[in-house]
């Protein structure tokens, strides 16, 4: 007891010295430049407000000036949040003018702009090519060596999701909630690989692994040619044929080879490496233009087709969709919380890859499947409502998702930060995390320029 009191009392001296040097070298600091006290007499002094206008044109005129300038200032304030708003969920808002466009004139994206030339190839060539000048060769390496993060990426598309909705079709046709045509639909649409373009654009748009999205979506899009026939006569007994040459051939021309050839220009071309380190910024803009496009076509032709689906019958699908979807995403993301807890990059893009699903295979697919039934509107359904959903709940959480990875990798080079310092590594200029009472006392006592050296648990407890 008597050591603590002594170690508390030499402690507290030590304090009030540091305060006493600081307030005396405050004094003196003060003393040199002639700094005086504040009085009372020159607040007293000071004149309350200029009265010219009053003065002039009376009290009115300056009550009628102040209203226009708070006027302006509000204008002006609505102006940068309309601005804010827009930069932050600008992606969203271009899908729904092309949406809304789409609706309102389809001829003009299903026929005059060539959509088979332009949106499934030129605008598709076009990301993959800006992708493999933007990406790094080490990264695209990194991405192909994790395996793990792959397979459950591939594992929780095919299977996880394909489940829960033969689950719940299943359960809605149970208490006929779902007609069957719905929910063999909603089944088929389940079992399709992950959309090729989407993924990729919002990975790029939230900041996360671009590389890895670029992976998952191509080697998915792969086994798809296999797994997703057999995922369908599993479920429904119905045999879908997929022309296996024709797919992967259309893969290769529209995503690998265009891949490649950005890598070429990249690392062998220095004028267009110079170019992509020049405007990498906008190179996800363009993308985004390109999937804009892609998206604006695709519901031209589905507008212009008709569909002979109901009315009661499209909200008793938007409902089930939405409901299923937004619970796969959560299952998900749980999932590459736990399973990628350091790798926050990793996480967004197996948020996108683990759920979303290609309505460019998805729709001749189903076609096929269903070219002699009356009912073939009802069964492409499902898709045309899924696409658009994952597509709206994923530029939703994009400003959410671009602040986590970037607090979050924060946070991790902090950690990073501290175990280095503690074990001898590396040579950071670690601390500074320290608290506020540590800061102060630190300047009070040592100067501002000299560093500080906190004992462990300080250091761990700051992080």
């Amino acid at each position: 007891m008597c050591k603590d009191d002594g170690v508390n009392r030499h402690a507290s001296v030590a304090i009030g010295e540091c305060v006493h040097k600081y307030v005396a070298k405050a004094e003196l600091s003060d003393d040199e430049h002639g700094v005086a006290a504040p009085n009372s007499d020159e607040e007293d002094s000071k004149p309350a407000r200029n009265t010219s206008l009053e003065q002039s044109h009376g009290p009115a005129a300056s009550q009628r000036f102040e209203p226009q300038e708070s006027t302006q200032s509000r204008s002006k304030r609505i102006v940068n949040k309309a601005g804010h708003m827009y930069h932050q969920n600008s992606f969203l808002i271009l899908v729904t003018c092309a949406i809304l466009l789409a609706y309102a004139y389809p001829p003009l994206g299903a026929n005059y702009v060539a959509p088979h030339i332009t949106a499934t190839w030129i605008a598709v060539i076009f990301i993959f090519v800006l992708a493999g000048m933007g990406i790094r060769t080490e990264e695209l390496t990194k991405a192909l060596k994790r395996v793990y993060f792959n397979t459950f990426v591939q594992v929780f598309n095919f299977m996880v999701v394909s489940g829960v909705v033969y689950g719940f079709t299943r359960f809605m046709l149970y208490v006929k909630a779902l007609p069957e045509s719905l929910a063999d639909g909603m089944t088929v649409t389940s079992t399709l690989s992950v959309s090729v373009n989407m993924g990729i654009v919002l990975t790029k748009l939230v900041g996360g692994d671009e590389a890895a999205a670029i992976f998952d979506a191509a080697f998915g899009n792969f086994l798809g040619v296999f797994l997703s026939p057999a995922l369908i006569l599993m479920y429904l007994g119905l045999n879908a044929e997929v022309n296996l040459g024709q797919v992967t051939l259309k893969l290769f021309l529209r995503v690998v080879l265009p891949l490649i050839l950005g890598q070429l220009l990249r690392n062998f071309f220095p004028p267009a490496k110079a170019f992509a380190k020049k405007y990498n910024k906008y190179f996800r803009q363009g993308q985004e233009f390109c999937l804009v496009f892609v998206v604006y076509t695709i519901f031209c032709k589905t507008f212009l087709k008709g569909n002979d689906a109901k009315i009661g019958d499209v909200f008793i699908m938007i409902g089930c969709v939405l409901l299923v979807l937004i619970f796969l995403m959560v299952l998900s993301w749980i999932s590459m919380l736990v399973l990628f807890p350091n790798d926050p990059k990793i996480q967004a893009v197996g948020l996108f890859a683990c759920t979303h699903k290609t309505v460019a295979v998805g729709v001749p697919l189903i076609s096929s499947i269903y070219a002699d039934s009356p009912l073939l509107g009802l069964y492409v359904l499902p898709l045309l409502i899924w696409y658009p959903t994952q597509l709206v709940l994923g530029t939703a959480l994009a400003p959410y998702l671009a602040k986590y990875i970037e607090r979050r990798e924060k946070e991790l080079k902090q950690q990073l930060d501290v175990e280095a310092w503690l074990h001898g590594r590396g040579g950071s200029q670690f601390p500074p995390y320290l608290t506020q009472d540590q800061s102060v006392l630190h300047d009070m006592c040592y100067g501002a320029d000299e560093q500080f050296e906190p004992t462990e648990s300080q250091a761990i407890g700051t992080v």
